[in-house]
């Protein structure tokens, strides 16, 4: 096999594996910035605000090819949007593995609607994958006292519905391969700002009286971490079928629990740590499917 062809192959696997790891701890610093008096809210908004602020120009660049394909872009962005807003509200209420485990039941709507909007086919190595792949996070989720892994609060319901918004989001990714990164990205961001905004209207959450720094903080929050985090997910996301990328970043859950378990009181189950290694083992067995493909 070519070398510089492999390298290729293992790159976008190794962006997703580095976006999942960032989106495993970045609760820590929303849960910092919630202490200090900003709520998931304005954290989104003002860290993806900063972001739009940035690449604002390339809205504006790209106005042709925007208009051209306007829907695809605009449903891409607001489906980006309500996953990050939602998914910032629920691991900030909610139990942090257990957030992340709802939210990645997104294998379950990215094969569906994978096959539904882009026709792909899950060849057999892919659904082994995919088996273990759920097996670790049902195994993960389970609960003696539900009986069942279902939604039990507030929290759960919005971490399951940012799941199901990225695997959709992911779909118009792959969909508008002929659009540059740098303005699906954009859009992604003026997505997140869009729910932020009509979120807070709707809630009547006023301006919180914060310090500057502390909205420094979240600005900074948002250029550091989001923007690299947006840049990664959407380079390996493009590049390889759509099962296949939601299984790497099933990683997350894993770097999720470590930190979770690291960083505050919340207790991380024996059978977490099965699933986790399940996980674990899918990721790395899509990765090797991944760099191992057959040329041409």
């Amino acid at each position: 096999m070519n070398t510089s062809k492999q390298d290729n192959r293992l790159l976008p696997v190794l962006s997703l594996l580095f976006t999942a790891t960032l989106w495993g701890v970045v609760w820590y610093p929303l849960r910092l910035l919630e202490g200090q008096g900003l709520a998931g809210l304005w954290s989104a908004l003002i860290s993806y605000g900063a972001i739009l602020c940035v690449f604002s120009w390339v809205l504006v660049r790209e106005r042709e090819t925007l208009a051209v394909n306007k829907w695809p872009l605009l449903l891409m962005g607001l489906s980006a949007g309500w996953c990050n807003v939602a998914f910032f509200m629920a691991v900030l209420d909610g139990h942090v593995v257990r957030v992340l485990l709802l939210f990645y039941l997104s294998p379950f709507w990215a094969v569906c609607l994978g096959w539904l909007l882009l026709g792909e086919r899950l060849d057999t190595k892919s659904m082994l994958v995919f088996a273990i792949a759920v097996t670790g996070a049902v195994i993960m989720l389970w609960n003696e006292t539900i009986g069942i892994p279902w939604p039990r609060d507030h929290a759960d319901w919005l971490a399951v519905s940012s799941g199901f918004a990225f695997a959709l989001s992911n779909v118009f990714v792959r969909q508008t391969q002929n659009i540059g990164v740098l303005l699906k990205s954009t859009a992604s961001w003026a997505g997140v700002v869009v729910v932020a905004i009509v979120w807070i209207v709707l809630s009547q959450s006023g301006f919180p009286a914060v310090r500057f720094t502390v909205v420094l903080a979240a600005a900074t929050l948002g250029l550091c971490g989001f923007l690299v985090m947006s840049l990664t997910v959407l380079y390996g996301v493009a590049r390889m079928p759509i099962h296949r990328s939601a299984i790497i970043l099933l990683f997350e859950l894993v770097v999720g629990a470590v930190s979770s378990l690291l960083l505050t009181d919340e207790v991380v189950l024996y059978r977490e740590w099965v699933g986790g290694f399940l996980i674990v083992t899918a990721a790395y067995m899509a990765a090797r499917i991944h760099a191992g493909d057959e040329d041409g």
